[in-house]
């Protein structure tokens, strides 16, 4: 690289805060001829320096190259995140990592932002050393929802609750989900409810409760809606989760495509019905519900 605009860190959720940093990056970079790059982590960082304390991730690896493909950036850049980048002060991870991999010239920080060994390259810290250096640092102002600075960490929670509205809010976008749709054993079309059925996803995604959601599949550019059971399938006696979606108008095979679920907004809580008849008079109850609910 000839030279670059960074920006640095885990980024994730890509959300509103995010996304004005990335902004930054490539408002900047435009402005000086410059290439826009963002550096990011996998696996995040607390899984490496306390496993305990690691969260599941509001977008994996993969979702996240997605999201940031539509920003306007020129590359994203996977760092492993090992024992040995861990141990770097951020003197050296400047020096070894964004300024020699990266030929950086200008460095933009969200305004909570911390790197190197134990996040002790602070926003004061890497200025003085742009400044003994010659890079430039741009910090950019935290992103507020009533008050509060939009972060990772509070999104997380919200989707862990439930607060799917909250959580979109602070996203910018509903929390989605990108999977493979494999063969079920068709129990779905013996009720006249077809679904597809994903497989099972990566442990560190972070989920919502489960329960009965209205959602929207996005395949090969087509949006179509739908209603998803996530959990157990507690009246055929199956207690492991799965996640099978009906979609609505929609008679095609899918078998083996990846697709990406949004979660808009959720139905019930998952039951136990005394019989098939009963379970197939909730499915259309649930049908109706999702479909005004998708304003289908």
């Amino acid at each position: 690289m000839t030279g670059t605009v960074v920006t640095v860190g885990t980024f994730d959720g890509i959300h509103r805060g995010h996304q004005a940093v990335v902004a930054e990056v490539v408002r900047k970079a435009r402005g000086a001829g410059l290439e826009a790059v963002l550096v990011t982590f996998d696996p995040h960082p607390l899984a490496v320096v306390n496993p305990a304390a690691a969260p599941q991730l509001l977008t994996l690896p993969d979702e996240k190259r997605e999201l940031l493909a539509r920003t306007g950036l020129d590359r994203v850049e996977l760092l492993p995140f090992t024992p040995e980048l861990a141990r770097l002060g951020p003197e050296e991870f400047v020096r070894d990592v964004l300024r020699a991999r990266y030929a950086m010239h200008d460095l933009v920080l969200g305004y909570d932002h911390g790197f190197g060994r134990s996040r002790s390259g602070d926003v004061e810290a890497v200025r003085r050393i742009g400044t003994r250096d010659g890079f430039g640092v741009d910090v950019v102002d935290a992103v507020r929802e009533d008050g509060q600075p939009i972060s990772s960490t509070v999104i997380r929670a919200a989707v862990a609750h439930g607060d799917l509205a909250v959580a979109e809010r602070w996203l910018g976008r509903p929390h989605s989900l990108r999977g493979v749709v494999e063969r079920g054993v068709g129990r779905g079309r013996t009720i006249g409810v077809p679904t597809l059925n994903l497989a099972p996803p990566d442990p560190r995604k972070l989920l919502p409760p489960d329960g009965v959601y209205a959602v929207r599949v996005e395949w090969r550019g087509e949006r179509l809606g739908g209603m998803m059971n996530q959990g157990p399938r507690p009246t055929f006696g199956i207690a492991a989760r799965a996640l099978e979606i009906h979609l609505f108008d929609f008679a095609g095979d899918l078998y083996g495509e990846s697709v990406r679920v949004e979660w808009v907004r959720r139905l019930r809580d998952v039951q136990a019905f005394p019989s098939r008849e009963a379970l197939v008079q909730q499915l259309e109850r649930d049908r109706v519900a999702a479909r005004q609910i998708l304003n289908l």
